[in-house]
């Protein structure tokens, strides 16, 4: 083996040769994975149990806040969610890419990063996720999960809720894009980046939105709770964001549909991969 190593090294590029031949093939593997229909339940139920979690903290520190009174702090609420994001990335970003947003899955599209045949399907198990979650917290918290949906607050008016939902889109799906530039969205540094940002957006936005973001986060807890009070703030808002995200992505690097973008938006099963440890 020492031999044959370096008897290699005695070959001008062979080595890097052999090393872009090696990542040429991890690529090919990856693509055919992405297209491998047999895997696409893998993702959905990743989104899914994603879309759940996400849900659960964001929605359940208002149900909570309600059943036991100064218990959760407003930092503490808006801070959760982010912290959960970034948990969900790390743990199942490799799977499906993590999308657990309606307007993040419709804004990889638009990018090309994202088959536009897939987006049915991912958006469906979102909405079941978000439902499921906001069940969960009213049959066990024992209060309407109204509580732990999002409405504009009594000192503002839909339009200010509107853009602010806007802007805040624009800023979270900007750091999606971002990070996914370098297939960051399935390691650390997407997770830290998407976290953060969502911690600190709720830090200062959520006096007046709630900072959903995320038009299946509200409309969970509003089909549970059958209340619909000025939903189409945080439709409207989170599609128009993440709509401008997607320009401005275009403004900044060029056309998406690159391997790395793609890489982040879809995931990386390896599920053909010879190597055991890329499972």
């Amino acid at each position: 083996m020492v031999e044959t190593a370096v008897a290699g090294a005695t070959q001008p590029g062979s080595g890097e040769d052999a090393v872009i031949a090696g990542y040429t093939t991890r690529l090919i593997d990856i693509f055919a994975d992405f297209k491998d229909p047999s895997q696409e339940w893998r993702r959905l139920f990743s989104e899914l149990l994603g879309t759940f979690f996400l849900v659960l903290v964001a929605a359940g520190g208002g149900m909570m806040g309600q059943a036991y009174p100064n218990t959760i702090a407003r930092s503490a609420a808006v801070v959760a969610p982010g912290l959960m994001v970034l948990g969900i990335i790390l743990f199942m970003g490799k799977v499906s890419g993590a999308h657990l947003n309606p307007a993040v899955s419709l804004a990889f599209a638009l990018r090309g990063d994202f088959p536009w045949r897939r987006v049915p399907g991912y958006l469906v198990v979102q909405l079941a996720g978000a439902v499921l979650a906001a069940w969960f917290l009213q049959a066990v918290i024992h209060v309407s999960a109204s509580y732990g949906s999002n409405y504009p607050s009594a000192q503002a008016s839909a339009t200010d809720a509107f853009l602010m939902e806007a802007v805040l889109t624009l800023g979270l799906v900007s750091v999606i894009l971002g990070t996914a530039s370098g297939a960051q969205n399935l390691g650390v540094f997407g997770a830290l980046g998407v976290g953060g940002y969502i911690a600190l957006a709720g830090l200062w936005g959520s006096p007046i939105s709630g900072t959903s973001m995320n038009p299946f986060r509200t409309l969970g807890p509003d089909i549970v709770a059958v209340d619909f009070r000025s939903y189409w703030v945080y439709v409207a808002g989170p599609l128009l964001g993440a709509a401008l995200a997607v320009g401005f992505a275009f403004v900044l690097r060029g056309r998406g549909g690159g391997v790395a973008g793609s890489t982040a938006a879809q995931g990386a099963l390896f599920t053909r991969a010879a190597d055991p440890d890329a499972r």
